[in-house]
Formats: structure tokens, C-alpha cells, sequence
């Protein structure tokens, strides 16, 4: 049995929605490819209960057993984008707001490309 976490249990209703349907979705992509929960947790080297938990939207399901399922079916590259910081619009926005509003030219007319 999992070890309880106060995050996982503190989880915003929002987030624990989003995990539980991140759950389902490799699930049906699973059954899409015709694997076998057996094969899949095998591909995955977890065991059957580990791939269960996962597909039923546990949220203490460690981020390595994501990664693994996302390599069985070749989706590795879309972990590495969730957080890249060219899609943060938050932090993006943040970046801007830092920029001077004014700029000067620099004194120097030498000027050296």
C-alpha cells in the first residue's frame, strides 16, 4: 500500500481532476495499443499494481513510473515540455514587467559590430 502524503491529500480538487483523467488517458492509450496490463507493466518494469495505480489517477504514483509509462509509448518528449519555460505565460509576463520602460543610447560612438 502506498505511503500516505500530505500532498497528494492536499491536492486542489483541480489538480486531483486533472491527475485522475491523466490516469485514464494512458490507460486508453494502453488499450489503443492492444497492451496487455501484464506486458505494459513488464515494458515498464513496475509490477501490474503499480501500472493500476497509475492508471486510476493515484497521485502518490512516483513521476519515474510517468516517465516510464511515457517511454513504453514513445511520448517521452511531451514530459519535458509540461513545464518549459517558453510556454510559461505567467513567467513570461513576469520577465516583461522587469524590462526598463526607457532605454538610452550608449555614449560611445564607438560602436563595434
Amino acid at each position: 500500500m502506498p505511503r500516505a502524503s500530505r500532498v497528494a491529500s492536499g491536492l486542489p480538487p483541480h489538480s486531483q481532476r486533472a491527475i485522475a483523467q491523466l490516469g485514464k488517458d494512458i490507460a486508453l492509450a494502453r488499450r489503443r495499443r492492444k497492451l496487455p496490463q501484464r506486458l505494459m507493466a513488464e515494458r515498464m518494469l513496475v509490477s501490474v499494481q503499480t501500472l493500476q495505480r497509475l492508471e486510476a489517477g493515484d497521485p502518490t504514483v512516483g513521476l519515474a513510473v510517468l516517465a516510464s509509462a511515457l517511454h513504453v509509448f514513445g511520448m517521452t518528449a511531451r514530459l519535458a515540455e509540461l513545464a518549459a519555460p517558453g510556454t510559461d505565460r505567467a513567467g513570461i509576463s513576469e520577465d516583461l514587467a522587469r524590462l526598463p520602460k526607457t532605454t538610452h543610447a550608449s555614449d560611445n560612438d564607438d560602436l563595434d559590430f
